[in-house]
């Protein structure tokens, strides 16, 4: 009986302590990101001129005129399950196009849309949303 009762106070001890924390700990911070973001977190999001062994080339934020295409590199990590993002293409505040990936269960998943510029000068963003349609993270970038 003495032995059950040790442990109980124990674990009395550790919630109570718990509950006296302010804020959260760094690991249940990311856990409370990552549930938000549907399960997964993004490490990377880069603008790129290309891809290349799914890597991005050319990182930047700023391209030219006569660039006609450029890349949203994606990098999810601690993908708790099969699940699928958009990718949201913006020029200002107009939405130009929707592209849907899948993210698959893995502790690190890369993939990319691309999006041919036509010409089009201005300040652009590029958003993921998670598979409820919630922003998880967004990048923007400038033709001139």
């Amino acid at each position: 009986m003495k032995r059950y009762f040790g442990v109980i106070a124990v674990l009395f001890l550790a919630v109570t302590m718990t509950w006296s924390m302010p804020g959260l700990t760094v690991a249940e911070d990311e856990a409370v990101v990552k549930e938000a973001a549907g399960g997964f977190s993004i490490s990377r999001l880069v603008i790129c001129a290309a891809v290349d062994n799914r890597e991005p080339v050319g990182a930047t934020d700023t391209f030219s005129a006569s660039t006609e295409e450029v890349f949203c590199f994606i990098e999810a990590s601690d993908i708790v399950e099969d699940t699928q993002i958009a990718v949201v293409w913006s020029l200002g505040e107009n939405e130009l196009a929707r592209v849907n990936l899948p993210l698959k269960k893995s502790a690190r998943f890369r993939t990319y849309s691309s999006k041919k510029l036509a010409g089009l000068k201005g300040e652009w963003k590029v958003e993921v949303l998670d598979a409820q349609g919630k922003s998880v993270k967004e990048v923007s970038f400038t033709v001139k």
